[in-house]
């Protein structure tokens, strides 16, 4: 194709992806939700759990050059959702209680252990080799 000749087809218009777009979002939004992941609220006992997630979703799609019926376009996408803790409801009260990674009860209180013990160590050796 030179410079002088014309496409046979009109380039697709910014609603043809818009389109697909909104047809991706639609399908993906109906599926990333907490109660997909991790179910419905429970209540035992006069307690109500409810799970609390972050849910996160991205998507992506394109169409070619060619115009028509014969190109509607392509995408994907996915979703994910992490548990950030639960809610729990007793006796007409909300509380919010967050899920830690099992690592932050460890490291946490072994780096302030480590940091104790090590940092007035260090503070004495140089003490002494510095000269007076």
């Amino acid at each position: 194709m030179t410079s002088s000749e014309a496409p046979a087809q009109p380039v697709p218009q910014a609603g043809t992806a818009a389109a697909l777009m909104e047809r991706l979002a639609e399908q993906l939004g109906s599926r990333a939700s907490v109660t997909a992941v991790f179910g419905e609220p429970v209540t035992s006992g006069g307690i109500t759990v409810i799970p609390v997630a972050e849910v996160a979703f991205g998507f992506a799609g394109g169409t070619g050059p060619e115009a028509g019926a014969a190109n509607t376009g392509e995408g994907g996408g996915g979703a994910g959702a992490r548990p950030r803790g639960y809610i729990e409801i007793k006796d007409g009260t909300a509380t919010y209680k967050p899920l830690r990674a099992p690592w932050v009860n460890v490291a946490l209180p072994l780096a302030a252990l480590l940091t104790g013990t090590v940092v007035p160590l260090l503070v004495r050796r140089l003490a002494k080799r510095r000269p007076r």
